[in-house]
């Protein structure tokens, strides 16, 4: 039996509407395809639609390294709800064109922790899953002061989630003590990843989340220190002490007999020795 199978092939952008333009393709059984030609072109249909109530834009798998300008000059102002994934985002230029968004989908680009995140005060969801992130004391600090509004966040897939997804050797400790971090630095959050928050975790979050940071340590580019100079012993002027700033004579010293004699009547470790021994 035939099959129809529909895909987006272009997409074009006006003031007025936008049109998405749908390529029709029909598909043979297996037994009757050739290796030249299995999948025959039926048709183009373009469908047009007013955005003059639009709250929802998705510019999906456009393999876009930016937010297109366009975009945000035409529909900034009246989107809610703004899905870019699967493209090829290094930056969210143009983002802060979007002050009402509620939903914003980012997953599956190559955004890093050199991301700067706009203030969007109206922010409830943001998904992050698949992209570069790495520094998650970083990125909870952006969400905190430009998200206040957020109630759903997932960052699965990235190096800063620490699960299997993205580190085979993280197990269930390890994503537990994320998630008590980024609650106890984000309180407001009702669902991380792909579960939701329950009071448990918010209540070990707030008494001992902030314990669950995990400090690395610093690495420095090779080559950037300078080297590390040894002093040179067989040299005459070497000494181990420290070089002293004070004048041959500028001294304070005593010399006597002293008046006092230990006895070390009261010391039991003491006991067996004499005073001749002191």
């Amino acid at each position: 039996m035939n099959s129809l199978v529909s895909s987006i092939s272009t997409c074009s952008l006006s003031s007025d509407c936008y049109s998405i333009t749908y390529r029709l393709t029909k598909i043979y059984p297996r037994k009757a395809r050739s290796r030249q030609n299995s999948v025959c072109q039926l048709c183009c249909v373009t469908f047009v639609t007013p955005v003059t109530s639009w709250s929802e834009l998705s510019y999906v798998g456009q393999e876009c390294q930016r937010i297109p300008p366009t975009l945000a000059q035409l529909y900034g102002a009246r989107v809610q709800s703004l899905d870019l994934s699967y493209n090829c985002l290094t930056s969210l230029k143009s983002l802060e064109r979007f002050p009402h968004l509620h939903t914003l989908v980012l997953d599956n680009n190559l955004l890093t922790d050199a991301m700067q995140l706009p203030y969007l005060p109206e922010l409830r969801t943001l998904s992050l899953n698949k992209n570069k992130i790495c520094d998650l004391e970083l990125l909870l600090n952006k969400i905190a002061n430009n998200t206040s509004s957020l109630r759903h966040l997932s960052l699965l897939g990235n190096v800063a989630c620490p699960n299997q997804l993205s580190d085979a050797e993280k197990d269930e400790e390890d994503y537990r003590r994320y998630r008590y971090y980024v609650l106890h630095c984000l309180p407001q959050l009702q669902f991380l990843d792909s579960t939701p928050v329950t009071p448990m975790e918010k209540s070990e979050a707030q008494r001992r989340g902030q314990y669950m940071k995990i400090i690395k340590p610093r690495t420095f580019p090779f080559g950037n220190n300078p080297p590390l100079i040894l002093p040179d012993m067989n040299s005459s002027s070497y000494t181990p002490l420290p070089v002293s700033r004070r004048a041959a004579g500028d001294h304070q010293g005593a010399y006597g007999k002293c008046r006092f004699r230990y006895t070390g009547k009261n010391s039991e470790g003491n006991r067996f020795i004499q005073n001749q021994d002191l």
